[in-house]
């Protein structure tokens, strides 16, 4: 480790002027939503954005909705959060038949209310778990974690995604990251990931240090892309090689802070690796304690 440096820093140390300003500058992961579409709600509560063709097919085949004022209004069972979700995956389910939906993956994303505190209030009953595909398709928010493994002297491990991912194939990303399955916690989802993306085993999860929470949004060929990211960071040593073992990594590659912001810069990163990065170096500079109770995990 560079003396008086966490490695954090040390990557920080290494960037030239531009490349810290540029890196900073992928904190504004937010985009505008596009001409054209509808923001729609249920029972009340805004849940997603949804193109114009794909609000008409709720209209038609979800009991409930209706278009008004440039809005789509679904009236639900308030009272019954089971027959929501039922009802919705129902939808979904459509959907995919009919080919309007891509990259069916059989796994369930609960959606909450916006969360931007650390760590999110994840631990109160979802107010929807539908399919996870659903939800670039219906712009809804999901959440996923982001572990960055960082080096002493602040080189960065990443990870190449698997060419035959649904989504990013072949870019580049971080050391592991996944969505937030319904049901399973934060820090639970982080170990998975680092032992299945990354070979790496954790006996003590205290070592990994959340570093806040960034939302990105933006158009993606599926539909609108929202999802908090929940920020981790990793101290490895010399000695702790990632490896892949569940063939969703093409390959690691030790990176310095240069090479790294280089690939970001041209493309070669996940837009959500960016802006990840940025978040948990911000987190740090900010003079956030990582070891204090507003940045421990669960």
């Amino acid at each position: 480790m560079t003396p008086g440096l966490c490695p954090e820093q040390a990557f920080w140390s290494r960037l030239s002027g531009p490349q810290q300003a540029w890196l900073a500058s992928q904190l504004q992961a937010q985009h505008a939503l596009p001409v054209g579409g509808l923001v729609w709600s249920c029972d009340g509560i805004d849940i997603g954005w949804v193109s114009a063709d794909r609000a008409q097919d709720m209209v038609a085949l979800l009991a409930g909705c209706t278009i008004a004022r440039g809005r789509l209004h679904w009236q639900s069972s308030p009272d019954q959060p089971l027959q929501r979700s039922q009802a919705l995956q129902t939808f979904l389910v459509q959907q995919s038949a009919h080919g309007r939906l891509s990259g069916w993956r059989g796994e369930f994303f609960a959606w909450w209310p916006d969360t931007p505190a650390w760590p999110p209030a994840l631990d109160v009953p979802p107010f929807l778990c539908v399919e996870r595909a659903g939800f670039r398709h219906l712009g809804m928010m999901s959440h996923a974690v982001h572990i960055h493994g960082f080096l002493p002297q602040g080189d960065l491990w990443c990870g190449r995604r698997s060419s035959h991912k649904a989504t990013d194939p072949g870019l580049l990303d971080n050391l592991a990251a996944g969505g937030l399955t319904a049901g399973e916690s934060p820090l639970t989802t982080a170990l998975r990931e680092l032992a299945e993306e990354a070979s790496l085993r954790l006996p003590e999860p205290g070592r990994l240090r959340g570093s806040g929470v960034i939302r990105t949004q933006r158009p993606e060929p599926q539909g609108w892309h929202d999802e908090q990211l929940l920020v981790y960071t990793l101290h490895l040593s010399e000695q702790e090689n990632p490896a892949n073992a569940d063939g969703e990594v093409q390959e690691f590659l030790r990176l310095s802070p240069g090479e790294v912001v280089a690939c970001m810069q041209s493309g070669q990163f996940t837009a959500d690796a960016c802006a990840s990065l940025a978040q948990s170096l911000a987190w740090l500079m900010a003079g956030s304690d990582a070891n204090t109770a507003s940045g421990k995990v669960r």
